[in-house]
């Protein structure tokens, strides 16, 4: 049986956090503690959570989520019972606010971190082999590994409604390099909330674009990417790595290919690999 508590960091929120959680405080079947950050940003407010708590294992996730009775033991086991494995990290399932448009791909994944949905398949595996990483609205992680890499970067994470945040996969960067290892769980699944403004083109764009900012930052603290590819030596034009201005100039003639035949997912797909570029 887990022993286990509940924090809730409250960012500066505007509506009724602190007398929703203080409300149900007395009657809650374990700790349940409010935390208020006043510094404005996701890092900031994931730090003050780990901070607030003693806990061996500390496991994340966000106010639009909503996890099963099962989430917190099938995110725990593989860490209480291999003293290897350092973080876990689960599927995290699509609840629509409103129908999705014909263009999102509900088959195909490399968009799908624009609306925080990931779906690594029915099989575990070690994350480090896969060059894969959890979604921070569904992750555990052990405390030790904090001790040996440090918190969340408080310059790359999301602040406010900007869609810049790098702040977890700068993390795991560091993990990587200290030798951790985290497992894919999919019993460890959650259901986020996509709100219906998100599910528009002009989202999707602003997301990307930004998606690139943050990794161009990180990129500049940890050039070598998941994949051994040291940024810092490859020949690049511009100031901009030779291989990529390659990748934009496929996706440019793919993207026009999929305008002229039709093809709304393709044009969709290739469209927001030129604003990651941009």
């Amino acid at each position: 049986t887990l022993a286990w508590q509940v924090v809730v960091v409250d960012n500066n929120c505007t509506d009724h956090t602190r007398s929703v959680v203080e409300s149900r405080q007395a009657k809650y079947p374990v700790t349940l503690r409010y935390v208020f950050e006043p510094r404005q940003g996701n890092s900031f407010a994931l730090n003050t959570g780990i901070a607030s708590t003693n806990a061996t294992i500390i496991a994340f996730t966000d106010d639009d989520v909503r996890v099963s009775e099962e989430w917190l033991e099938a995110a725990c086991a593989p860490m209480l019972s291999n003293p290897t494995i350092d973080y876990t990290g689960g599927p995290v399932r699509p609840i629509w606010d409103a129908p999705p448009p014909a263009w999102v791909d509900q088959t195909r994944s490399d968009l799908w971190g624009t609306l925080a949905i990931l779906d690594y398949g029915p099989a575990s595996f070690v994350f480090e082999e896969r060059q894969r990483v959890p979604l921070g609205a569904n992750m555990a992680v052990r405390r030790t590994l904090f001790d040996r890499v440090g918190n969340f970067d408080t310059n790359l994470g999301r602040v406010g409604n900007s869609l810049r945040g790098q702040a977890q996969a700068e993390f795991f960067c560091r993990s990587r390099a200290a030798g951790a290892r985290g497992m894919y769980v999919p019993a460890m699944a959650v259901d986020h909330h996509v709100p219906g403004p998100r599910l528009t083109r002009r989202y999707f764009r602003r997301w990307w674009f930004m998606k690139g900012h943050g990794r161009q930052r990180l990129e500049q603290i940890h050039p070598t990417t998941e994949l051994g590819i040291d940024l810092s030596q490859v020949r690049k034009v511009a100031g901009v790595p030779r291989y990529m201005c390659g990748s934009a100039i496929r996706d440019a003639g793919a993207y026009l290919r999929a305008v002229a035949t039709g093809d709304q997912l393709g044009a969709v797909r290739h469209e927001m690999m030129l604003c990651y570029f941009a």
